[in-house]
């Protein structure tokens, strides 16, 4: 991601009625790329931090309990599966940054700018509405996130202070307010490119607080001094076969989610420099993530099982597995907390973008829409504020964090959003583009073999999203709008 400041909301420099001489002989040519837009800055590292942002997420707490489900056997051998096809898909997909060729060729700036350049037709709007909504429920997915994490801190410490025997019962509305004005605040950053800074210290946060539950679980471990678990996972008389077969789709979803940014890694290979190749260094930064990511995910996952077996939490560091030392659970929360404040605008940043592009587009002579307002801060520099995007995102931020009061299910919504996501963003679309953009002849070996993964992918998914609906279905039973607490 690099400090492509001049850009504003993923739209050309002439927009905004700036002269730019796009020819390679220019002098002007070496402040801006082929486009006409300011030079990329963004190399292999600051890809590695966004991804790692969005991966490493909330999602890597509910492995224990996943793995809990499948076992030991099945548990460790999807989680690998899930990380071979991400990473092949995402290889896939960093063919299509540009169309044509792979040098010199168009680029297409958003996922959906890629589907529209390789398939076109009526699978560009499917394409926008999955992921925009998609995006739009890891916005609450996040906010309900963090303020459980947000209350484990303060219930730490309250079954510190009462020595266990206060049950420590809050409301997480206030959190969720409070995580919201965060969001406020940070969503006036103008665009995708000037998140550099937030995403390098939620990837550090996101390697905290797994190191600590890691740390956490081989303690446990050493402890208990036995690995506790089965090859087949939690046991019948724990639960019933039929909870058992519901869990069991409802953790393909869990594992899902802790791997979905593909929906967002166009915008991240837009943001790198040429030469090398993007697509080059997108590739290299993609496996560096994914390895890593499967890595931490496995150990987190495995010695949470590990250490209790059939009582492993839904999320491991606020399901109150573990309660001391109470300061390094304050810490991991706290890192919790900080990361999905950055992870929440790497995610909502391409639909902002979206959104103020077909405003801008709509309503070219609008002032509202198209007019910054300069305020002079006395000490500071002067800042623009763009009244649309003031305006437009602070709604978007209440009513992600109104829903998020109506809809506190961490462990349902999680596996929903995984199994929503999936098939199409992670896999059906880069397979078809890749086929398209390669013109692979169709029942060819090859297009077979694509095809075949597409459809077992999409069995998963189906499968992945009955279980998360039913677990919402009973959450929803035992639950009152705006006055959960946990």
């Amino acid at each position: 991601m690099g400090e492509n400041t001049a850009s504003k909301n993923h739209l050309p420099p002439q927009a905004f009625g700036v002269s730019v001489d796009t020819n390679p002989q220019s002098s002007d040519s070496k402040w801006f790329d082929d486009d006409g837009r300011p030079k990329r800055t963004g190399d292999v590292w600051t890809a590695c931090a966004h991804i790692i942002t969005a991966v490493i997420g909330s999602g890597v707490l509910s492995l224990a309990w996943a793995i809990g489900q499948l076992g030991w056997i099945a548990g460790p051998a999807v989680m690998l599966l899930f990380s071979l096809v991400t990473y092949y898909t995402s290889v896939l997909l960093t063919s299509c940054y540009r169309s044509g060729d792979p040098v010199n060729g168009k680029r297409n700036y958003t996922y959906v700018d890629a589907v529209r350049a390789n398939l076109g037709g009526v699978k560009v709007k499917i394409c926008g509405f999955v992921q925009y909504l998609n995006l739009f429920g890891v916005a609450i997915g996040y906010t309900i996130a963090s303020s459980i994490s947000m209350m484990a801190i303060k219930r730490s410490n309250c079954f510190h202070q009462s020595g266990g025997k206060d049950p420590c019962h809050m409301n997480a509305t206030p959190y969720m307010i409070g995580f919201g004005i965060a969001e406020i605040l940070l969503s006036q950053i103008p665009g995708f490119d000037q998140l550099h800074w937030l995403s390098l210290v939620a990837a550090v946060m996101s390697f905290t607080y797994s190191t600590i539950g890691l740390g956490l679980g081989v303690g446990k471990v050493i402890e208990n001094k036995r690995v506790r678990g089965s090859l087949t996972g939690i046991s019948i008389g724990t639960v019933t076969q039929t909870q058992k077969i519901w869990r069991s789709f409802q953790a393909l979803g869990d594992v899902a989610f802790a791997y979905s940014y593909s929906m967002i890694l166009i915008e991240i290979q837009d943001t790198i420099k040429a030469p090398p190749l993007e697509s080059k260094t997108m590739k290299k930064a993609t496996l560096i993530s994914v390895a890593v990511t499967t890595l931490f995910y496995m150990f987190c996952g495995c010695f949470g099982y590990a250490a209790f077996g059939d009582q492993a939490p839904s999320n491991l560091l606020t399901g109150f597995g573990f309660y001391n030392p109470y300061w390094l659970l304050d810490i991991a929360n706290a890192a919790i907390v900080i990361h999905l404040v950055g992870a929440y605008q790497v995610f909502c940043q391409p639909l902002f973008a979206f959104i103020e592009k077909e405003a801008a587009r709509r309503f070219p002579d609008s002032n509202f829409v198209n007019k910054d307002v300069k305020i002079s801060i006395p000490g500071l520099r002067p800042c623009n504020i763009n009244l649309f995007r003031m305006v437009w995102r602070t709604l978007f931020v209440v009513t992600t964090t109104v829903i998020s009061m109506l809809l506190p299910f961490f462990g349902g919504v999680v596996s929903l959003l995984g199994a929503f996501a999936f098939w199409p963003l992670t896999v059906y679309f880069p397979v078809e583009m890749y086929i398209s953009q390669k013109k692979i002849p169709k029942w060819s070996t090859r297009w077979l073999c694509l095809q075949t993964l597409s459809v077992a992918c999409l069995i998963i998914s189906i499968t992945a999203a009955a279980g998360a609906i039913a677990a919402i279905i009973h959450d929803v039973k035992t639950t009152k709008p705006f006055h959960t607490s946990y």
